[in-house]
């Protein structure tokens, strides 16, 4: 069994997003360490890329800062080494965007993350109809689907029965952030995609609070948490503190 399916052996799953390389490369490996330690039972890694289109203003400004300070896909998959060195045995998906990673050279780039020892990908600007190189390429390492309440039927239906790993289900129409309260008729939009699926299902987009990713669990198989774990965390004077006790709070709340 791989991570990601072992991860998913005890729902609902709690999955922060964090971006490394902020506020520095050292701090962020730190952080995701602490958010694993903690009660995350997989985590979101961030690419950081110049024209991240999917993300709100918290999330922008935190990658542009990683940007500032150095970070690379190399550095970043540098670190993610060094997280397993450390003993992080949780699923580690990295989420970004294609631009890097095909300059990266798309052949290396996923030669070298299967290397690093993350778990798969989710790419918000690949669509499915462009990504069969890509998967390819990718073989067992899961490219991620992303859902949302403005996919239309025919297509819910057709990347569902496709999906692999989990599907990312958009809460609401927008970029990331939070938001006042759940989005209105999630467990409908959630038992939608699930007559396509035997695969998990996780929403993501406006989870802000413990209370929050409680309810998301009660309707779907994991809550996807960004902006308020960045933002948290991005706040403190104590970032690898706040990142236990932020894991700890969502973790216990969700049952964990």
């Amino acid at each position: 069994m791989n991570r990601i399916d072992a991860a998913f052996t005890k729902k609902p799953i709690f999955m922060p997003y964090y971006p490394l390389g902020y506020p520095d490369l050292e701090t962020s490996i730190n952080v995701i360490e602490a958010l694993a330690n903690n009660g995350a039972n997989l985590v979101e890694v961030g690419l950081s890329f110049s024209d991240p289109l999917a993300d709100g203003p918290v999330i922008q400004q935190a990658t542009q800062v990683a940007l500032e300070q150095g970070i690379t896909v190399k550095k970043a998959l540098e670190a993610v080494t060094g997280l397993r060195a450390r003993g992080v045995d949780i699923p580690l998906v990295l989420m970004g965007y294609y631009n890097p990673m095909m300059a990266y050279g798309l052949e290396a780039f996923v030669r070298d993350v299967r290397a690093a020892g993350a778990d798969g990908f989710i790419i918000p600007d690949l669509p499915a109809e462009e990504s069969g190189e890509f998967e390819a390429l990718a073989g067992d390492l899961p490219l991620i689907r992303m859902l949302a309440p403005t996919t239309p039927p025919e297509r819910m239906e057709l990347l569902a029965r496709n999906a692999r790993g989990f599907i990312y289900l958009v809460s609401v129409t927008g970029v990331t952030g939070l938001r006042q309260s759940l989005a209105g008729g999630l467990g409908e939009l959630v038992g939608r995609v699930r007559e396509h699926t035997d695969v998990p299902v996780c929403v993501g987009f406006g989870i802000g609070t413990p209370e929050q990713a409680r309810d998301v669990g009660r309707m779907a198989d994991g809550a996807i948490v960004g902006t308020a774990c960045v933002k948290t965390i991005g706040e403190s004077g104590d970032p690898v503190g706040a990142a236990a006790r932020f894991a700890r709070e969502f973790s216990a709340a969700m049952g964990g």
